[in-house]
């Protein structure tokens, strides 16, 4: 049997089983406390049980009473440590999870995941669903169903004040960029090398880091000039590091929403067809209530939100 990696931006690679060997906490363990069987308070919002939806779901998950979930940690705003070196989550995946968990009358289990190892461990059981700001894409879709929740796509950061004068693709072209390996965001760029060799300019010279944090960090350090990454976490990035003076977020007017916009869902297994559903379904009553967009506005992304909840909405 073969492993198709997924990841949440990412270009896809086929794996092994033996890429099972880079998944890192797939137990049930949730790091930051988990929501409420009976509802709670999600960035500022009280969520209640629906005892409808509770019922639709699996069997195997209404007697576990917990929707185990893979994330990646740390990718601002999507999933964080509330305090470095502790095991606490937030985020704005971390509180939605809360927040379907609550409506569901489950608990969202969050357990930190080496990125690459989540899709085989949502197909080997590991795991019932993945939250990680996930791209969804039809070659996805043959190994893992979504349901969509936000709409984005990739912005570049670079260092406060824009020195380089960075503000399209274009200005890549001869520079060093740094980006996370096997990405959504490195295959932009490695698409992009042909545009600028037309134009007659030499292509980026591309750094790959196996996480965004050491990106962020050859950026900070001058070891780059530009990070290429999905717009809400450069725009979080922009907006609190350092308080807001370590990076700027390079606006292109052309592509207001990032570059090659598209759903992120939420992955689940698909031998839970139930589970994905009742997501859906809950994911759809946070819409209405406007829960979704205050969960997306507290991390600054409330544009991101999107109006229906889907599954499989990915046209590529």
């Amino acid at each position: 049997m073969t492993y198709i990696s997924v990841p949440r931006r990412g270009a896809t690679a086929v794996l092994a089983c033996t890429a099972l060997a880079v998944v890192s906490g797939c137990g049930a363990s949730d790091t930051g406390g988990g929501g409420p069987a009976a509802g709670g308070r999600v960035a500022g919002v009280t969520v209640t049980r629906d005892a409808a939806l509770h019922e639709a779901l699996p069997e195997q998950i209404k007697k576990a009473g917990t929707v185990r979930v893979a994330t990646d940690v740390p990718y601002p705003p999507f999933a964080m440590f509330v305090t470095e070196g502790k095991s606490e989550l937030t985020g704005l995946d971390y509180d939605l999870g809360q927040a379907l968990g609550a409506k569901l009358g489950v608990r969202f289990a969050f357990t930190p995941t080496k990125f690459d190892g989540i899709v085989p461990a949502l197909q080997a059981g590991k795991f019932d669903a993945a939250m990680s700001a996930l791209t969804d894409n039809k070659e996805r879709q043959k190994v893992v169903d979504f349901v969509d929740y936000s709409r984005s796509g990739s912005g570049i950061l670079v260092a406060e004040g824009n020195p380089a004068k960075i503000s399209t693709l274009d200005d890549l072209c001869g520079r060093k960029v740094g980006v996370q390996a096997a990405t959504n965001q490195y295959k932009l760029l490695d698409a992009h090398q042909s545009t600028c060799r037309a134009a007659g300019r030499k292509p980026a010279d591309i750094q790959t880091f196996p996480k965004d944090s050491d990106a962020q960090l050859a950026l900070r350090s001058g070891k780059v000039i530009a990070e290429v990454v999905t717009k809400p976490a450069a725009g979080w990035s922009a907006k609190t590091a350092d308080g807001g003076k370590a990076f700027d977020l390079a606006e292109d007017p052309e592509a207001p929403a990032g570059y090659r916009a598209s759903p992120n869902g939420i992955a689940v297994s698909r031998r839970l067809p139930q589970l994905t559903e009742a997501i859906r379904r809950a994911l759809q009553a946070l819409i209405d209530d406007g829960t979704l967009t205050k969960i997306c506005d507290k991390y600054g992304v409330a544009s991101i939100a999107v109006k229906e909840a889907t599954k499989n909405a990915a046209v590529d």
